[in-house]
């Protein structure tokens, strides 16, 4: 296939001409396509950081299976893009609801204005929402954790991006959406991202079941490695500059606005959650840390573009709170939840949505040189809320009903039933599924208890010295 494309270089400032076939002239920015690359690349850190997150709150017997998914996720879902999703989510002949197939294959996305600015050609912004549509989904199958087969969940996010998320980032951001239209305000995903990913992993965790010993004392275990959950949120923390910062789609005011507050929400939000924490057990909790700076994050992302350092102060307290009680509803509605996803990014998703609507600030857009909002409340544009909740009601609803249809239908396919049998939660995904494990150590006699051991060991042959060497005192093998 051919890629001959008419454009030039300007000699002084190194920007990109592009001609288009009616004569219309495109300037591209060089700093705008610099700063989304480096921004795709931010946010493609952050899915891994995802696996950390996951995986270090997990037991160590399911610890590799997050980090198996993470980049599993990746793969599927950049074929998936490649194939069709860019297109159903951003084609610009594409409806209120979803977009067509005319870019599928990625055919005609090259040098054409995006969509997105004017100032970067498509591929660069198709690359930027790559990395959008890949967490997605990683952030919603972590409901799977310790009891679901691995092969299926492939299948479920190829089928689950194309039917869940693409739709939902049409009607946001494209511009024939109806939300789109119909005003409301979403600078880089609180509903296509963190709602729909959050109300995706409460479906997933009402469709699986309760985990084996549910509500005893076997599963009320702590984080396996605190020190993954540090590294995860760092990961998370470092690329949300670029998910947030990086929607503005240029090097500008707006941009470093975006990243400001960004690092203030996840700041105030972290200590909110920790103080909550702390009334209970009197310490000062580094995963409580972790998991406040997260809704922090995703509390802001809809508002990034929209509201300024005061604010998103008042986003941080709000999101630590609400989603820190929010992580009680699994009890109240005895679903088994192991990440508290719906809580973060369910909720938090929610919880700055509608914060958006109480706080945007048609100045705050104007930042870019180009944007024009009404505002919210401050600009007395009081309808916003009403578009804000229509988007957030949108967003739970479809995610919920689609992905416990996709489920059920996929529970009826031979082959394709995600919930694992008993004897794999019990050795752990990592060993029942892969193979291979985090550590070198796995113990799961706790997670079997007296009966299952005793009834192990009767089943097993006896076992001679030769079977089991003498241990040293320190472990070393004699």
């Amino acid at each position: 296939m051919s890629m001959e494309v008419n454009f030039t270089y300007a000699t002084a400032s190194n920007d990109m001409v592009y001609t288009a076939e009616d004569g219309t002239q495109f300037v591209y920015n060089a700093g705008d396509i610099a700063w989304t690359l480096a921004s795709t690349a931010l946010v493609w850190l952050m899915i891994p950081g995802v696996g950390y997150l996951y995986s270090g709150l997990l037991r160590r017997k399911n610890a590799l299976s997050q980090l198996w998914l993470c980049m599993v996720t990746i793969g599927v879902v950049s074929f998936q893009w490649y194939i069709w999703g860019f297109s159903l989510a951003f084609s610009d002949t594409g409806g209120v609801f979803i977009g067509d197939l005319r870019y599928a294959a990625l055919v005609g996305v090259l040098e054409k204005p995006s969509m997105g600015s004017v100032r970067i050609p498509s591929i660069v912004f198709c690359v930027y929402q790559l990395m959008f549509a890949a967490i997605t989904p990683m952030l919603a199958v972590g409901a799977i954790a310790e009891r679901a087969t691995l092969g299926p969940i492939m299948v479920f996010i190829f089928v689950w991006s194309t039917l869940v998320y693409d739709p939902i980032a049409n009607w946001t951001w494209n511009a024939n959406g109806w939300s789109f239209k119909l005003g409301g305000l979403d600078f880089a995903g609180g509903t296509p991202v963190h709602i729909s990913s959050g109300t995706a992993a409460l479906a997933i965790s009402i469709y699986l079941g309760k985990r084996r010993g549910y509500g005893t004392e076997r599963l009320a275990y702590k984080p396996h490695n605190s020190s993954y959950v540090v590294l995860g949120t760092a990961l998370l923390w470092f690329g949300w500059f670029g998910f947030n910062g990086g929607s503005a789609l240029s090097a500008n005011m707006r941009a470093a606005n975006a990243c400001i507050i960004t690092n203030l929400a996840a700041s105030v939000a972290g200590v909110t959650w920790m103080l909550w924490d702390y009334r209970l057990e009197k310490k000062w909790s580094v995963v409580g840390f972790c998991s406040g700076a997260i809704v922090g994050l995703v509390a802001i992302t809809p508002a990034s573009g929209f509201v300024g350092p005061h604010a998103s102060v008042a986003f941080g307290v709000v999101a630590g709170t609400v989603c820190n009680f929010a992580t009680k509803l699994k009890f109240i509605f005895g679903y088994d939840d192991p990440l508290d996803i719906f809580a973060s990014h369910g909720i938090g998703g929610m919880v700055g949505n509608i914060l958006t609507a109480l706080f945007a600030q048609k100045s705050v857009a104007a930042l870019d040189g180009f944007s024009v909002i009404p505002g919210g409340w401050p600009d007395h544009n009081w309808v916003q809320l009403g578009y804000q909740i229509a988007d957030c009601c949108a967003g739970f609803g479809y995610s919920l009903v689609m992905t416990t249809v996709i489920l059920w239908i996929m529970h009826f396919i031979p082959g394709l039933r995600l919930r694992a049998s008993e004897e794999a939660e019990i050795v752990g995904i990592d060993d029942a599924e892969m193979g291979e494990f985090a550590y070198d150590y796995v113990g799961i006699d706790a997670d079997l208890g007296p009966k299952d051991t005793e009834m192990q060991r009767a089943e097993s042959p006896a076992l001679t010295e030769k079977d089991h060497p003498p241990v040293a005192p320190h472990g070393e093998r004699q």
